[in-house]
């Protein structure tokens, strides 16, 4: 199975897998021009993919410089089936909101009140991805059309 949503809606499989308590690995890019990436904590803000982070990461810094994101999950009962989220970070929330944003993401994961690891110091912000091109992918993902042939000298 192979799908690929360029307008990117994200369907009610790819939503389960946000609202359910999984994993995702985010990448940004760094300002060098390599990938950064780390296992975040997700959920959904309306149509928009919500992650949480502090202030001065190294993901918080890339993504303010260059707002493109791809967010990746594969299914822990089959890791043949994979999804990838790529878009854009439209607003980053600070403040209030943002602690309060980690505390849902806490009961979501760890099934606490209040995020325990919050460092003396520490600033919370929100980040809002806007999906733009969502794929899912179940088994080996084909070819682009065009690339096989060309390799065979067709």
């Amino acid at each position: 199975m192979y799908s690929v949503d360029r307008t990117g809606k994200l369907d009610e499989h790819v939503r389960e897998r946000l609202l359910a308590p999984n994993f995702w690995h985010l990448a940004t890019v760094g300002p060098d021009g390599a990938p950064q990436v780390s296992p975040m904590w997700v959920d959904l803000e309306g149509d928009h993919v919500m992650v949480n982070t502090a202030i001065g990461r190294v993901k918080e810094e890339n993504l303010r410089r260059n707002p493109g994101v791809s967010l990746s999950h594969h299914d822990p009962d089959n890791p043949y089936d994979r999804v990838e989220i790529r878009g854009r970070v439209v607003r980053f929330v600070e403040g209030e909101a943002a602690e309060r944003s980690m505390d849902r993401l806490t009961r979501k994961y760890i099934g606490e009140d209040r995020y325990p690891w919050l460092l003396p110091g520490e600033r919370r912000v929100m980040l809002l991805i806007e999906p733009v091109k969502v794929r899912r992918v179940v088994g080996v993902e084909p070819f682009r059309p065009g690339v096989l042939e060309g390799e065979m000298g067709e």
